[in-house]
């Protein structure tokens, strides 16, 4: 902090250019007091949730079909590792065209930009699974169906599983904010287009702050210690 504010008096920028500790702090205040932030972070998270919801499930569905259907894997599949490469925001604009300017479009890329990484980790999961404990586990009783499924292969797979979950986390966070910054409606990425239009970079440097916090917290509070305590469950950790 004495950093920041000593960077502000000896740089000499303008306020609209570079904000100081001060008017960092009181815009931050403001704009919850007002329920500002408040209102734009619950639109967000409204908005992440339910995209990630629907990546995971999909994402999931994917990788299971393309390491279990060697075909599937070598036309759809091949066909997701090439989206992969394409960032989410290049679909905005079918988006807008598709859904208009609403929560819809974001929801989808935000969806998309999490849904290729979290198929390919459970299909790269699925596929390293030693075929020697696949047949052990049939040996034992276990069959080819949703015991099999459940208790050995999303067990075994887990460990990919969950760093897939944690990426693909990251990456919806990335598109959501991409996507609302041209789309109507409370939320984070539209209260960091309004601070540019306004010249407010006190309110900009809120809204990265924000982000960055809220990532963080989810990322080392919510999934790592989900990912502890699932790794001791299926004994793979102790």
């Amino acid at each position: 902090m004495v950093i920041w504010e000593a960077a502000y008096r000896i740089i000499g920028w303008e306020s609209w250019k570079f904000p100081s500790l001060f008017q960092t702090i009181t815009s931050f205040y403001d704009g919850f007091v007002h329920g500002q932030l408040l209102e734009a972070i619950g639109g967000s998270l409204k908005r992440l949730l339910i995209a990630f919801m629907i990546s995971l499930s999909l994402g999931m569905l994917l990788g299971v079909l393309f390491a279990k259907f060697k075909a599937i894997d070598d036309t759809i599949g091949f066909l997701v590792i090439a989206l992969q490469t394409v960032p989410s925001i290049a679909w905005l604009p079918f988006a807008i065209i598709w859904f208009g300017f609403n929560d819809i479009s974001v929801v989808f890329i935000t969806a998309l930009g999490a849904t290729w990484t979290m198929s390919i980790s459970t299909r790269t999961g699925i596929r390293n699974i030693s075929p020697i404990h696949l047949r052990a586990a049939q040996t034992l009783g276990t069959g080819n169906g949703w015991k099999m499924f459940v208790q050995i292969l999303i067990p075994a797979a887990f460990p990919h599983i969950m760093t897939g979950v944690r990426v693909s986390w990251a990456f919806a966070w990335r598109a959501l904010v991409a996507g609302e910054l041209i789309a109507d409606g409370a939320g984070l990425g539209q209260l960091l287009q309004d601070g540019r239009g306004l010249g407010d970079t006190a309110l900009m440097l809120n809204v990265v702050i924000i982000i960055a916090i809220l990532g963080t917290i989810s990322d080392h509070i919510v999934f790592k210690r989900l990912e502890d305590k699932l790794l001791v469950r299926y004994g793979l950790e102790k």
